[in-house]
């Protein structure tokens, strides 16, 4: 898969996704414990998101980063929008806002 094929898959993703997470590993098999974190807590939203797994393929990882501007992963996107990693979603779910924009989202 070439660059241009990465982001073109990183863009269909978001935009098929009303939550999208970038992780390491998948949902049913996180591979790091900010994935791992950050599944547990989408889940608790209690709507279906997508994942993808950025280890496949090494380079996929730099394509994502350079299009979210954010250097680590995992990475929530929310109705298109890139929300942030694992520790601004942990703090947007204590302070309920990801319910919010997770339920406009759905909406």
């Amino acid at each position: 898969m070439s660059r241009d094929e990465m982001l073109e898959d990183v863009k269909s993703l978001i935009a098929n996704n009303k939550v999208m997470l970038f992780m390491k590993g998948t949902a049913t098999q996180p591979m790091c414990g900010f994935s791992a974190a950050t599944v547990e807590v989408l889940k608790k939203m209690e709507q279906p998101f997508g994942d993808k797994n950025v280890l496949e393929n090494a380079e996929y990882r730099y394509v994502l980063s350079e299009h979210s501007n954010w250097p680590t992963v995992p990475q929530v996107f929310i109705d298109g929008q890139f929300v942030g990693g694992c520790d601004i979603v942990h703090a947007l779910y204590k302070s309920g806002e990801l319910k919010t924009m997770v339920d406009k989202a759905f909406a």
